[in-house]
């Protein structure tokens, strides 16, 4: 199972060349679904999200479909594949947000394979938005979620042990990215031995061939973090945002800078103000470097973006960010964002 997954990302990366980026045209209402996500672990999510949309299924539904999907496959370090903090302990974060601006997030969340649906229940059952750390689990197994063991998956257990010799939190650029094994450089991302690679974040945004938005974020965090660490991809308006009069986005990479601009909010306000996704996403970025241009050398940070009319958008700080189109003229392609730095 491991190998053909694998296979499954490799072969279809390589089948369908990658472009810089894509405007897709289409009109409001014109039953044209389209869904989008980060990496090229993408193609894993919008398999599991396209069919719900081909059956005129609603984007809500194929979103938590997506996450559930990349949370399953456990050699993607999505899910309680991922990699643990720095105590050994994988804690999960997830959200989720439909066209009417109903929202569930779970933060700081243990031994439950699939936050993205902790978070919907949230959403659906709960007068609130976020649920965090041992309440979360409680309300999970409340709601028939089981609990898992507290174990690590093989990848996440020799990644640990490699990071025990040092102990050095140093988060890695592009770290979610597949890469070459010869990569080189001060920003060449970590890949394991096996050729797999070492995704911390899957985001999927989608429309309905309703008009309807939705989207969904899901988690392992930053490996070896402080415990109790949570970034931006629980986080609504950060890690996430869906607005039905204009748009989407979602953001990958490192979450305390997304946190500083509540990155995706100000993505979607500025489609708001007239900009189109894919200039959005790149004033968003903009506004992060425009901080401290040299520390924003040292981190990634990337947004996704869908418009109300099926546009696209993707920008990123380094070069390296990827994301994953399906749109009924092309399923599971592989993107190459633009990026201000290279």
């Amino acid at each position: 199972m491991k190998n053909s997954r694998r296979q499954f990302v490799k072969n279809s990366a390589l089948l369908i060349p990658a472009v810089r980026y894509v405007n897709l045209p289409a009109k409001e209402g014109s039953g044209k679904p389209v869904v989008v996500s980060t990496w090229d672990s993408g193609v894993i999510a919008n398999a599991a999200a396209w069919p719900v949309l081909l059956d005129q299924g609603r984007a809500i539904d194929a979103v938590e479909q997506a996450g559930i999907a990349i949370e399953n496959d456990i050699n993607c370090c999505v899910g309680l594949g991922g990699n643990p903090d720095r105590d050994g302990y994988v804690t999960l974060d997830a959200c989720i947000m439909d066209d009417q601006a109903n929202c569930g997030s779970v933060a700081f969340l243990e031994r439950i394979k699939h936050p993205v649906s902790v978070a919907r229940k949230v959403m659906e059952e709960t007068p609130h938005v976020m649920l965090v750390g041992i309440g979360a689990q409680q309300f999970a197994v409340e709601q028939g979620f089981p609990l898992e063991p507290q174990t690590l998956s093989p990848e996440a257990e020799k990644a640990y042990k490699k990071w025990l010799l040092d102990a050095n939190y140093e988060p890695v650029i592009n770290i979610e990215r597949t890469q070459s094994k010869k990569g080189k450089g001060p920003y060449a991302p970590a890949r394991f031995d096996d050729g797999s690679f070492n995704h911390d974040t899957m985001g999927t945004i989608a429309l309905d061939g309703g008009g309807a938005l939705s989207g969904m974020c899901t988690t392992s965090g930053m490996g070896f973090k402080m415990r109790g660490r949570v970034g931006d991809s629980p986080i609504i308006g950060s890690g996430l945002f869906v607005d039905n009069e204009v748009g989407a986005a979602v953001a990958t990479g490192q979450g305390e800078e997304v946190i500083r601009v509540s990155g995706c909010h100000l993505v979607v306000e500025l489609m708001r103000n007239g900009r189109t996704p894919q200039e959005a996403c790149e004033q968003a970025v903009e506004r992060i470097i425009k901080r401290d241009r040299e520390k924003a050398r040292s981190f990634q940070v990337a947004f996704i973006a869908l418009g109300k009319n099926g546009s696209i958008g993707a920008f990123a700080v380094q070069k390296g960010f990827n994301y994953t189109i399906s749109n009924g003229e092309i399923e599971g392609q592989v993107v190459d964002a633009k990026s201000f730095f290279g």
